[in-house]
């Protein structure tokens, strides 16, 4: 089964940039995490999403639509991106989300994980 790891975390750590200790470190382990689960062939995707300065949300209302710039949401964490890894179970899914390194972050993130239903494709 597939699971989707939506990453949560906090967008704006008082202005850290890439080449910040804590930056790189976060860096060196998704990349970590995506040569492993490569090598082992269960990746099936992954991106990371930029700031929610640049999301658009489009709400319908009474057939009309309403757009609004920024995110859905207001919140203290903010989706930063995903992975799609292939598992035989919600255990084995689990065991990967802790390997993540936002999820090991204390309060500045957290992983959740969904699995994503199967929808045949058409012949």
């Amino acid at each position: 089964m597939r699971y989707m790891f939506l990453i949560y975390s906090v967008e704006n750590l008082d202005g850290l940039s890439t080449s910040d200790i804590a930056v790189r470190g976060i860096m060196e382990g998704h990349r970590a995490v995506i040569a492993e689960s490569s090598a082992k062939g269960v990746l099936r995707g992954l991106d990371p999403l930029k700031p929610t300065s640049t999301a658009t949300t489009v709400r319908m209302r009474e057939g009309n639509s309403l757009i609004t710039d920024g995110p859905f949401a207001e919140t203290k964490e903010q989706l930063a991106g995903y992975y799609i890894i292939e598992c035989a179970n919600l255990d084995e899914a689990i065991e990967w989300a802790k390997k993540i390194p936002t999820a090991c972050k204390g309060d500045a993130g957290c992983i959740e994980i969904r699995p994503i239903v199967e929808i045949p494709k058409p012949v």
